[in-house]
């Protein structure tokens, strides 16, 4: 099945009017047409203008071997029948109907070889004026073609743009729809590693919690018990010095800084490991800048961090580690 070709735009069909016009002027014709075949249908498309033209637009025809045009489509090129009456194959033919017994006309094509119609022109009389016209009748019919080339490029080219957008469209959907995915996937395994990371705190916090509640104040008690002999001393000694460095396991570096913060300064670290700048920070604590400035000092001094070329946010990035 051919392709569906694109409709005759209104300005394309005001070129053809004005050709048509002109071509019935300059060959001195009353009847200028171009034609347009569907199937077996053959209807007038574009009719020249003059009291004496019998043919309107929108006028069909039943394709037939009596008929001028089918001879043209028959013989796929020009057709010129000077007077029919004195020609037995045309000298019934549906136009004497009118006395239009002479004819010129050539096929119409769009670009890829199918069939648009045909250009034609029909006078009462032998005319010698439209015969010496044939050539620029052939000129027009190019006109008209190149014409129907240029609506077909249009077509294709927006057919083209249309489904590229579609394309495009469906990437982004599924751009969208992918990245949405990768985010809840992220969201959830941030998720799950901050409730595994709560929870080791959490167990941790009651390690130490238990160590130094339920254990370390008991061997602080043995050892004032046992101070006078050396063998106790020394192995509660070995107790403690383990129980504490096991609480100090449990406790990272970044927990034990924290600790020593205000909850101002805990907010502030925070926004400098994210990587804000004084400005950032200040607008979103609602805190002038020198107020930053001030609570950044007390944390590069409660670090021990008295060289200023020491920088604070590299520091807390290893503490965190």
């Amino acid at each position: 099945m051919p392709p569906i070709k694109p409709a005759i735009t209104p300005a394309t069909l005001d070129k053809w009017q004005r050709v048509v016009n002109l071509i019935a002027e300059l060959a001195d014709v009353p009847a200028t047409l171009i034609m347009n075949t569907l199937g077996r249908d053959h209807s007038v498309f574009v009719a020249s203008d003059g009291e004496d033209n019998p043919y309107e637009p929108g006028r069909t025809f039943r394709l037939h071997e009596k008929l001028y045009c089918f001879g043209v489509l028959e013989q796929d090129g020009e057709l010129t029948v000077e007077d029919a009456g004195c020609d037995p194959r045309w000298a019934d033919n549906e136009d004497m109907e009118h006395a239009m017994s002479f004819y010129v006309g050539l096929p119409l094509k769009w670009p890829d070889g199918e069939i648009f119609g045909t250009i034609c022109v029909l006078d009462r009389r032998r005319n010698r004026r439209a015969l010496m016209f044939r050539r620029g009748l052939r000129e027009f019919a190019r006109v008209v073609e190149d014409d129907l080339a240029l609506l077909m490029e249009v077509d294709t080219r927006k057919s083209a743009e249309a489904r590229l957008k579609q394309a495009l469209e469906n990437t982004e959907r599924e751009v969208a729809a992918r990245t949405n995915e990768l985010q809840e996937a992220n969201t959830a395994l941030k998720v799950l590693i901050r409730n595994i990371e709560q929870a080791k705190a959490e167990s941790e916090a009651a390690v130490m919690a238990r160590i130094k509640t339920l254990v370390l104040p008991h061997v602080s008690k043995l050892r004032l018990l046992e101070a006078d002999r050396e063998p106790q001393a020394s192995y509660i000694d070995l107790i403690d010095t383990g129980l504490r460095s096991i609480t100090r396991a449990l406790s990272t570096p970044m927990a034990e800084t924290l600790d020593r913060l205000t909850p101002t300064e805990v907010e502030i670290v925070q926004m400098v490991l994210l990587g804000r700048s004084t400005k950032e920070i200040a607008r979103t604590l609602s805190r002038g800048e020198s107020t930053v400035d001030f609570h950044r000092n007390n944390i590069r001094r409660k670090l021990g961090l008295n060289d200023r070329a020491q920088n604070l946010r590299r520091h807390l990035a290893s503490l965190a580690q």
